[in-house]
């Protein structure tokens, strides 16, 4: 049987933690099956690794796999897209349709968000767990699929069904196996380790040194809370191998990047972790990767011109300090962020707003349309990115789906 270290190494898992191996080895146990998983934890933790996991050590592995964020599609169309429609079936249906069960019959469907689904989609899903069986939007024609389903969710889903608003008898369903991914404060062990991969990432990414943490930042890393999980500590990771000058990490350097709270403060709940996704917080982190976008662009483009004004061979861009470009903490207001970044451009001063809206643009550019891949790169939810398109007013034009 296949052990950790090698599906570790396969999907780029980094960590040594007993909570997560075990999360791991039964995924691998449950994989040649075709019983129903129900993935659990909280958010930021790596939940979408496991459905790709059972899928590929599974025998369905040679069929398609897809992955569904229930909580990103509006609830008006999430049955025509999970089941499919029928010429004429509503407003803008031009022509007949499958959903995804169809498309990916004898293969995987990962549902993210699960609990976000409204009570008639719930009735829908737990017919064809039950009998393999659905029917199109506007058709009264029954169907058959054979689709293995995994689902994932960060909201406890008994209270959801004590509030009426999760089915019991879809939750058992689905619950048939269930895997629960360890939040990052109950692995300390992988805090630094993570933290070297995503610093070692962006130092290759933008052409610098990684910065290293002494050990008084490394104790204080490991003892954070970390609300947010892997999301949090890798944005933390980014924002200081962007500002800082000094490339040793002090634990009073790395203090300035983290948000005040007790050791043992309670993570927030489902809803205020959302409304926290679209606060300052998140608008600050969009500036931060405005800024160093420019700055590599810059970096680019001096060199482009040094080897068209010279012929000279293409060398490594020295590192310079940015420290002039961007405030010295992570704890500077936003407004401050942009206006001393002002003196890398010859361009007008620009709002918050045209920068967020620059910044969306060149995401979902660089992913070819795909929300899901372009929230990742900007490090917020995929339902507040969608949340910020129709905000900003930005035309998405033909993108693929993901």
């Amino acid at each position: 049987m296949t052990d950790t270290t090698t599906v570790k190494q396969r999907f780029g898992i980094i960590g040594t933690s007993p909570l997560l191996d075990r999360a791991l080895e039964v995924a691998l146990r449950v994989a040649p099956t075709d019983l129903s998983v129900l993935v659990t934890g909280e958010s930021g933790v790596g939940k979408e690794f496991f459905p790709q996991i059972i899928h590929a050590y599974s025998a369905r592995k040679h069929n398609k796999y897809i992955a569904v964020n229930c909580g990103a599609i509006p609830e008006g169309t999430i049955d025509s897209e999970l089941f499919g429609h029928e010429k004429g079936a509503f407003t803008g249906a031009l022509e007949a349709r499958k959903g995804y069960f169809e498309e990916a019959d004898g293969g995987t469907i990962f549902l993210d968000e699960v609990a976000e689904l409204p009570h008639p989609t719930q009735a829908r899903l737990l017919r064809v767990l039950q009998t393999g069986e659905f029917i199109r939007v506007g058709s009264s024609k029954v169907q058959k699929t054979d689709v293995r389903v995994v689902a994932a969710t960060n909201t406890d889903l008994m209270e959801a069904i004590a509030a009426g608003r999760f089915r019991e008898d879809l939750y058992y369903r689905l619950n048939t196996v269930p895997i629960a991914v360890p939040a990052l404060r109950e692995r300390p062990e992988d805090i630094p380790l993570l933290f070297r991969k995503f610093a070692g990432d962006v130092a290759a990414q933008y052409r610098m040194p990684p910065v290293t943490l002494d050990e008084g930042a490394r104790r204080l890393l490991s003892s954070y809370y970390w609300r947010g999980n892997i999301r949090q500590l890798k944005n933390v990771a980014e924002q200081i191998s962007a500002i800082e000058q000094t490339r040793l990490i002090t634990a009073d350097i790395l203090a300035g990047y983290l948000p005040q709270q007790g050791a043992g403060a309670p993570p927030l709940p489902a809803d205020s972790r959302r409304m926290e996704e679209g606060s300052a917080a998140t608008e600050r982190e969009l500036l931060y990767k405005v800024l160093f976008d420019m700055r590599a662009d810059i970096n680019d483009l001096k060199r482009m011109m040094g080897e068209l004004m010279q012929g000279a061979v293409p060398h490594p861009e020295p590192v310079h300090d940015i420290r002039g470009l961007l405030p010295t903490t992570a704890q500077s207001t936003a407004a401050a962020d942009f206006a001393e970044s002002e003196e890398v451009t010859d361009e007008p001063p620009r709002t918050k707003a045209e920068a967020q809206r620059e910044q969306i643009i060149r995401a979902l550019r660089r992913n070819n349309g795909r929300r899901r891949d372009a929230a990742a790169e900007l490090f917020m939810s995929e339902r507040t990115l969608y949340r910020k398109i129709k905000e900003l007013g930005i035309e998405e034009g033909p993108h693929g789906r993901n």
